[in-house]
C-alpha cells in the first residue's frame, strides 16, 4: 500500500478538523451519559428491584443498531451532532450503569458505617466517601464507553455527522486509501489518547491508591 504523504501534508488543517470535531461528538455522549448514570447508579444501588429493569433498558438500546437509531432520531433531530450524540448517550449506558453501581458496591459496609458514625449524613457520605472509593470502577466503565463511541462516531457520516468518518467514506468513494489510513490511524491515536488521559485522571482522584502502591 503506497501512502501519498504530500496530500497527508497538505490537508494536515482539514484532517485536524475533523479530529476535533470527531472528538466532540464521541466525548460529549459520554459526558452526558456519566451525569445520566451517576444518579440512577446511586438510586439502583439503594434500591436493588430497580437495578434488572434499569441494566435491562439500557442493554436492549445498545443492542439496536446504530444506524437504525440514527434513522429514528434524525425525524425529530434532523442532519444535526444531536442525532449522533443522542444514542451514543444511550449506548453508554449498557456501561457506565453497572460500573456505578458495582463501584458503589465495593464500598464496604464497615466503612460506610464508620461515616455514619463520624456524622457523614447519606448524601455527605456518598460524596466523600462512597463516590471517590468508586472512582477506579467507574473510570474503567468510562475508559471502554470513551474509546468504543469514538469508533462509532465514524458511522455517523452516514448521515454526514461524522468527524474522521468523512475521509473515511471519501477515501473509499475516491479508491484513495491514503485517506482512509490517515482518518483510521487518527480514530485510534485519539481513542489511545483519550485513554491515557482517563487513567491520568483516575490517578489524581485516587491518590491513596499511589501511595498504596508505592509503598
Amino acid at each position: 500500500m503506497d501512502i501519498d504523504w504530500g496530500w497527508i501534508g497538505d490537508h494536515t488543517d482539514s484532517l485536524g478538523e475533523h479530529a476535533l470535531l470527531h472528538l466532540r461528538l464521541a466525548l460529549l455522549p459520554v459526558l452526558f451519559g456519566l451525569l445520566i448514570s451517576l444518579p440512577v447508579g446511586v438510586l439502583c444501588r439503594r434500591w436493588g428491584w430497580l437495578y434488572p429493569p434499569a441494566l435491562t433498558i439500557a442493554n436492549v438500546m445498545y443492542a439496536i443498531p446504530s444506524l437504525a437509531l440514527f434513522m429514528i432520531f434524525i425525524q425529530y433531530t434532523g442532519l444535526t451532532p444531536s442525532t449522533v450524540m443522542i444514542p451514543l448517550t444511550l449506548y453508554s449506558l449498557s456501561v457506565l450503569v453497572p460500573n456505578v453501581v458495582d463501584g458503589l458496591a465495593s464500598v464496604s459496609e464497615p466503612v460506610r458505617q464508620a461515616a455514619t458514625a463520624m456524622g457523614f449524613g447519606p448524601l455527605r457520605r456518598l460524596l466523600r466517601v462512597e463516590l471517590p472509593i468508586a472512582v477506579p470502577i467507574v473510570i474503567a466503565g468510562t475508559r471502554v464507553a470513551a474509546v468504543s463511541s469514538i469508533s462509532l462516531v465514524a458511522v455517523g457520516q452516514l448521515i454526514g455527522q461524522g468527524g474522521l468518518g468523512y475521509d473515511i467514506i471519501r477515501g473509499y468513494q475516491l479508491q484513495f486509501q491514503t485517506q482512509i489510513v490517515a482518518a483510521t490511524v487518527l480514530i485510534v491515536l485519539l481513542a489511545l489518547a483519550t485513554d491515557a488521559i482517563l487513567v491520568t485522571v483516575q490517578r489524581l482522584l485516587t491518590p491513596w491508591a499511589r501511595a498504596r502502591a508505592a509503598s
